[in-house]
């Protein structure tokens, strides 16, 4: 097993405080707005783009890259606060579709500015369009 560079590591560390810094600035925009954290945003995103059909939890759960527990206790709260439903999956008895709501689609929105402020305030005003895209290019990669 090959030890990472100096280099290597570097760059690890300042992705990973990049990372932290630009999640910590667009979950404090949301809260300053008095909206739910960003994972709420995400799951209605999701499920807005999955359209008519909706998602079963587990596709929910390969989309957002959460452990299912995770999804399962999001699922009950975002669909508490009424902006998901649940409803029976015609093709499985036992499973189930999510779907957002209008209210969900209305909160989703109405996230956004906060939500795209913040990000740009992470990237857009200390990158240039240039560097963004490199950045954009480099992440690709590693992705």
């Amino acid at each position: 097993m090959t030890k990472p560079s100096q280099i290597t590591l570097q760059a690890w560390a300042r992705l990973m405080r990049a990372h932290q810094a630009a999640l910590s600035g667009v979950e404090k925009a949301l809260k300053d707005h008095n909206y739910p954290q960003l994972v709420w945003y995400d799951v209605l995103l999701e499920l807005e783009r999955a359209g008519d059909n909706g998602l079963r939890p587990f596709e929910l759960e390969r989309e957002m890259l959460l452990p299912q527990y995770g999804i399962s206790r999001l699922i009950e709260r975002i669909e508490k606060a009424g902006y998901l439903k649940r409803e029976a999956c015609e093709d499985d008895g036992r499973g189930q579709r999510l779907r957002i709501t209008k209210q969900g689609k209305a909160l989703r929105k109405q996230m956004w500015p906060a939500y795209g402020r913040a990000v740009e305030e992470a990237i857009g005003v200390s990158l240039s369009e240039e560097q963004t895209l490199k950045l954009s290019e480099l992440l690709e990669k590693l992705i």
